[in-house]
């Protein structure tokens, strides 16, 4: 008898499945072989120290051709009163001038010319004139230092495109700026050159430039508020002798009719009481009335009627007494630290350049050699 526990074969041909191979671990086929990366490198030293070596050399052409730059400085600050102290004495001289007298004896007085002969503006002015732009171009198309910079590097002023770019890059070479925000009073200005002794010399140069350009405009304003205050003086006399000669004429005729009004009342002597409040007093009398047309035609000076005409023509008068000198001495700036040659360049600095430049040879170098061999290696 057959187990009826014995399980029935299926008929028929069996499927037998192959072993499954395990998958790839991905993570290890992707990390990088450290020690086949040395020895890659090491076959290929020749080729990265080739790179190397190519580089370096050129570093080392670039250094030595490099267009050398050199910077000298100096710190100014704000002058001191006896650095501008004749161009002070020079404006006080106008200053009554400028003063106003009034009624009751007070004079108050005018800032327009003290203003000029203030240290901060001054100074202000000659730091504003160091940064100028267009005292640097005049400066620098006139300078036999910049001119021979030009013709090395065969500039003309007919390539107009060409001497903007110059002029640019040396505006930038040219600077007055605050030392410090703790010491916002002291400026230091400085100027590079393509030597250390024509950076010294241009500096110098170019100071003295600025501060003859500052020395002009100082008095050159000076000399406009003065023009300027004459002008409104001639004004104001014009203004008050019509005014003057006007009163003079009404008064005249208001006089010529009380002396007719009194004639034909008969009131020869001056009465008390008689006509004050009218427009035509008569109170004085015809003989006092009559006086009084004569002296009224007879007044050539109308100071008389208008005292402010005298203390006009006084001012008037001392603005065209008094001339300007324009050969005083003064300054707009005091050295802290005097313009100093230069002892080392700014640029190039040769050892960086050649360090920077076999560094950059090594890397690319080692890139190469690793590119390359990546592109073997997938092939």
């Amino acid at each position: 008898m057959t187990d009826t526990h014995t399980k029935a074969m299926p008929s028929g041909p069996q499927l037998v499945h192959p072993p499954q191979s395990p998958m790839p671990n991905h993570d290890h086929a992707d990390e990088i072989d450290l020690v086949e990366l040395v020895r890659t490198l090491w076959r290929e030293k020749l080729l990265i120290t080739l790179f190397t070596v190519i580089f370096a050399l050129a570093g080392v052409g670039y250094a030595l051709t490099a267009q050398e730059w050199w910077t000298a400085k100096a710190k100014v600050i704000q002058p001191q009163i006896t650095d501008f102290a004749q161009l002070q004495r020079e404006i006080s001289a106008f200053q009554p001038a400028f003063d106003i007298y009034q009624a009751d004896g007070t004079v108050l007085v005018s800032t327009q010319l003290t203003d000029v002969a203030d240290a901060e503006l001054l100074f202000k002015n000659f730091v504003n004139g160091f940064n100028s732009l267009e005292n640097k171009k005049a400066f620098l198309m006139n300078n036999a230092e910049f001119q021979h910079y030009l013709t090395e590097n065969q500039i003309s002023d007919a390539d107009e495109e060409s001497m903007d770019r110059v002029l640019e890059s040396w505006f930038d070479k040219i600077s007055a700026q605050q030392a410090s925000k703790q010491e916002s009073d002291i400026y230091v200005i400085n100027l590079q050159a393509t030597t250390s002794n024509s950076s010294f010399q241009m500096l110098k140069q170019y100071i003295d430039y600025v501060s003859a350009k500052v020395y002009h405009d100082t008095l050159a304003n000076v000399q406009a508020l003065v023009l300027a205050k004459e002008n409104e003086l001639q004004q104001q006399l014009r203004v008050l002798r019509n005014q003057a000669s006007s009163y003079l004429a009404v008064e005249k005729e208001r006089t010529q009719y009380a002396l007719d009004i009194a004639s034909a009342a008969d009131v020869n002597q001056p009465v008390q009481n008689l006509g004050d409040g009218e427009i035509f007093a008569i109170n004085l009398g015809s003989k006092a009335l009559a006086a009084k047309v004569s002296a009224l035609e007879s007044v050539k000076n109308l100071s008389v009627v208008e005292p402010r005409i005298q203390q006009v023509e006084a001012r008037l008068s001392l603005l065209r007494g008094t001339a300007l000198d324009k050969n005083i001495h003064f300054k707009t700036y005091r050295f802290l630290e005097n313009v100093e040659k230069p002892i080392t360049k700014d640029k190039p600095k040769r050892a960086l350049i050649v360090v920077i430049a076999t560094l950059l040879g090594g890397m690319l170098g080692v890139a190469f050699v690793l590119i390359r061999t990546a592109f073997r290696n997938h092939d």
